[in-house]
């Protein structure tokens, strides 16, 4: 699906690095050959997969902030990547409630800073801006949403998002058109999960903590539906993109649906009774019947234009992505080397992705 040799000692600059997908972006790239250069703030968590596996030892790693453009612009300038992938956010939609400012000023002008930073940097071929399935005008119908249908958002989190791809969008039109410029694709990826996530409000480290302690997971909205996909399935969807880009041209520029096969778009509680049984011992939930910031009851998300223009497709089924990441965090807790457990699991998906395996 994705060629290595492409990968390999290519400078690619990535913001966000420390973060649970960024570092798992991190790590397959490095995997590959990759010269990875990181720019983000420290890691929130010292249990997550960055410091877990070591990813700093494999990476240029930069402390900063993309609401500081300055640094931002010197830290690409001295990278001199011919790769971006942005990365970076605030990705919690109940912190977005609590610090609006914070997630604007983070997933907006973060954005148009590196966007910016990148215009005055020559090296650069490609940029790939992730954001999210959430940037749709939710309207919770049952069908799936399309890279067309109008954005929006009800949230703080969702709407920035959706502004972030309206800053992609225009600086695309503006100033990444033309002969010997950058091109711009954005991202959109559904609910993802994987070995490494301890971000508080998400479902699965919610879960993991919950269970550690023999405590029932509370859920606040068992009946909602979500696509979800292992981490792995969309960060190389970025890369598939991000290869096209800079040898296929601007006929990949755009906006792309990342989501997982049609199985996987399943209610909470499926994913949380799956989580119960693949943890065993000691795992319960119960329903949080308190009352709780606004949740879509639905949301689906269209790839066929990745399958189609790309060639990609989710290549892991539901239970299989739940299984690596219960894996994932058994092997934590019992002070496995987690750079090991990740590769491991890195290599069984590229294994999968060149037999052409799909969900």
């Amino acid at each position: 699906m994705i060629e290595p040799s492409f990968w390999r000692d290519r400078r690619v600059f990535l913001t966000g690095h420390t973060g649970f997908k960024g570092a798992w972006m991190a790590l397959v790239l490095k995997s590959m050959g990759a010269e990875v250069s990181g720019f983000s703030l420290p890691p929130e968590h010292d249990r997550g997969i960055f410091v877990a596996a070591r990813i700093a030892d494999d990476v240029h790693h930069h402390l900063g902030d993309i609401r500081e453009y300055d640094s931002l612009r010197t830290s690409l300038g001295e990278a001199e990547p011919s790769v971006v992938i942005h990365m970076a956010a605030q990705a919690l939609v109940r912190r977005s409630y609590v610090a609006p400012v914070e997630t604007y000023a983070t997933n907006v002008m973060g954005t148009v800073h590196l966007l910016e930073a990148v215009r005055q940097q020559p090296t650069v071929k490609a940029v790939v801006v992730v954001t999210s399935d959430k940037v749709y005008e939710n309207v919770n119908w049952s069908s799936r949403y399309r890279e067309g249908d109008h954005l929006g958002g009800h949230d703080p989190y969702s709407n920035s998002k959706a502004c972030t791809e309206l800053v992609a969008d225009s600086y695309r039109r503006c100033f990444f058109c033309g002969d010997r410029v950058a091109l711009v694709a954005t991202g959109r990826a559904g609910n993802v999960i994987g070995g490494g996530d301890w971000a508080q409000d998400r479902l699965v480290p919610d879960a993991i903590r919950a269970f550690s302690t023999g405590l029932p997971l509370a859920i606040r909205h068992p009946g909602a539906v979500r696509p979800w996909q292992h981490v792995l399935d969309p960060v190389l969807g970025y890369l598939l993109l991000a290869e096209r880009l800079v040898k296929e041209g601007d006929r990949f520029a755009g906006a792309w649906n990342f989501g997982p096969c049609a199985a996987s778009e399943v209610p909470v509680e499926n994913i949380v009774q799956e989580l119960v049984r693949a943890w065993g011992e000691g795992a319960s939930w119960t329903r949080d019947v308190s009352e709780h910031p606004h949740e879509a009851t639905y949301l689906k998300l269209d790839s066929s234009k990745a399958t189609h223009e790309l060639g990609w497709a989710a290549m892991l089924r539901l239970e299989q992505a739940l299984s690596l990441t219960v894996e994932w965090y058994k092997a934590e807790q019992r002070g496995a080397d987690m750079k090991a457990v990740s590769l491991d699991q890195i290599h069984t998906v590229l294994s999968a992705a060149r037999a052409s395996v799909r969900c």
